[in-house]
């Protein structure tokens, strides 16, 4: 009993550090971001963006953008796992495997942190009103502000989001770390084409990733500590009835 005790206490020392990491990154990246934001309304950050924009074009005729002929197919390709329809479609399939899983909590978990993700993201556009860059023609028609970037800081959301939900099913370390792996490697690519197509200055593109990541790693420290809170409330039961 008193080692099944022990277990139980170095599990929970455990949560709790997790829960305390998990909330110093998300701070750090909060104020990451905030100090982007601040340089970027400053205009200390243009200089920078225009000269990253213009280097993905070719010199002579800047519609056309640099590497081989089928990157910009692929760039449109790529940009679109980050556009509202696919990471909507993503959310529903999942959320709907969950609810029949019996999993109501995960859903609603993957449903809120998606949907914050997509409202955070307009209301600080607006708030912000940075124009589209106009230093090179776009290769994909938009429509919407600029900062932070929508599909960089959603695609973050969603796809870090549904990886941590994946590393939880996964039993195996080498799975846990592919999971996230990948969930990763989508937003960077994301990102990176919003960038390559013209249609993103850099710093919005990476004010976009802080403020995504920092988006999902708040949600799983509040799932978390419901999930905990609720794990407390069971074992005070079971200590009354006792």
């Amino acid at each position: 009993m008193t080692s099944l005790t022990a277990r139980l206490r170095a599990v929970r020392d455990r949560g709790e550090l997790a829960l305390l990491i998990g909330a110093l990154i998300t701070i750090v990246l909060a104020i990451g971001f905030i100090a982007l934001a601040g340089n970027v309304l400053e205009g200390d950050t243009q200089h920078f963006d225009e000269r990253l924009l213009a280097a993905f074009r070719n010199p002579d005729n800047p519609e056309r953008p640099i590497g081989p002929r089928w990157l910009p197919g692929t760039a449109m390709d790529i940009t679109a796992l980050g556009s509202a329809a696919v990471l909507g479609l993503a959310v529903a399939a999942v959320a709907g495997f969950l609810l029949l899983q019996g999993s109501w909590r995960s859903a609603l978990f993957v449903v809120v942190a998606s949907s914050g993700g997509w409202l955070l993201n307009s209301v600080l556009k607006e708030v912000f009103g940075r124009a589209r860059p106009e230093v090179v023609p776009h290769l994909r028609e938009v429509m919407t502000l600029s900062f932070p970037s929508g599909h960089a800081m959603t695609s973050a959301a969603v796809y870090l989001t549904l990886g941590a939900l994946l590393m939880r099913i996964a039993k195996r370390p080498l799975t846990k770390f592919y999971c996230m792996s990948a969930a990763m490697l989508v937003t960077a690519l994301v990102g990176a084409s919003r960038v390559y197509l013209g249609v993103h200055y850099p710093t919005d593109v990476l004010a976009g990733w802080l403020l995504g990541l920092s988006w999902a790693l708040f949600c799983w420290l509040a799932e978390r500590a419901l999930e905990r809170r609720a794990g407390l409330k069971r074992e005070r039961a079971k200590a009354q009835a006792k």
